[in-house]
């Protein structure tokens, strides 16, 4: 019952259930209670988007029983987030559509628009190819590039999203966005850690390194990985600044206006703590010295 298409029903009927029991509540002639309903989809999509985002990760980092049946259902755990996302849609059209002026006035952004397009492209490109009609039509190589590519743009776009909310906004935060954010960051967490695991078993290279060299890379791993951990953890002291250099250089706001995620700042900590990562598990690479 908590398998394959049971469990993709004992998801979404319950969800979908809860979106028309609040549109019966709710005034949807208000564009706010509109907004609402797309905010509410979102956030009852976005687990079911982190579950199938770490899935085979942590299966890879910490094998188990639970890490098995996340594996084994992980695409009916996408198609469910899929069915959620599909509300967000709907609610999306509703307010384009029918309150054209308050969309124009206080949601459009060009840049936000071509990041949620092409989530949706991805996530029903997905969605069709999750079937045996649709991944008949790909080669394995390109099927894994699709679903690769499509799941990380989609946990770029949820989390960033959150991000946003924490640090950059100036409205109170709830409570569910530091959920979400640390959610979606254990997520990337676990990929990480289990690409550290899986090349930390490789066999050891031969190298000329010094003896001082390996030590020295191992501290500087873990010093970017505190670095990294603290601009995660308090973005709201950095971000100011860092917006205010970049955007001294007239062609950064310009390209940030139409491109998706530009100037990456959400994904500067994330990306010290690969490369912390990277140094420490180079050094793993190393043969033991000999005495």
């Amino acid at each position: 019952m908590i398998n394959g298409w049971y469990l993709f029903w004992l998801i979404t009927a319950p969800v979908s259930l809860l979106m028309v029991l609040t549109m019966m509540r709710v005034d949807l002639s208000s564009a706010e209670a509109v907004s609402s309903m797309i905010q509410l989809s979102v956030r009852c999509a976005v687990p079911f988007l982190y579950l199938a985002f770490l899935a085979s990760s942590l299966q890879a980092a910490l094998p188990g029983p639970f890490s098995r049946w996340l594996l084994r259902n992980r695409s009916k755990i996408g198609l469910c987030f899929a069915a959620a996302m599909a509300w967000q849609l709907f609610f999306i059209l509703w307010l384009v559509g029918i309150h054209t002026e308050y969309y124009v006035s206080n949601v459009y952004v060009f840049s936000d628009v071509v990041e949620g397009v092409v989530g949706y492209a991805f996530l029903i490109a997905m969605v069709l190819t999750s079937f045996k009609f649709g991944r008949s039509r790909l080669t394995q190589k390109q099927w894994k590039l699709l679903h690769k590519t499509g799941i990380y743009w989609l946990w770029f776009y949820a989390w960033s999203v959150y991000w946003f909310n924490l640090f950059y906004y100036e409205e109170q935060a709830f409570v569910v966005d530091y959920v979400y954010y640390w959610g979606g960051f254990l997520a990337w967490g676990l990929r990480i850690f289990a690409w550290s695991k899986k090349r930390s078993k490789r066999p050891a290279v031969q190298t000329n390194a010094g003896s001082l060299q390996r030590p020295l890379l191992l501290l500087l791993g873990f010093v970017a990985l505190a670095i990294g951990l603290t601009g995660a953890s308090f973005g709201s002291a950095w971000n100011p600044q860092v917006y205010e250099f970049l955007f001294n250089f007239g062609i950064v706001e310009s390209v940030d206006r139409v491109m998706p995620y530009f100037p990456l700042v959400p994904f500067y900590p994330l990306f010290v703590i690969t490369f912390g990562t990277f140094l420490i598990v180079r050094t793993r690479g190393w043969p033991e010295s000999k005495t």
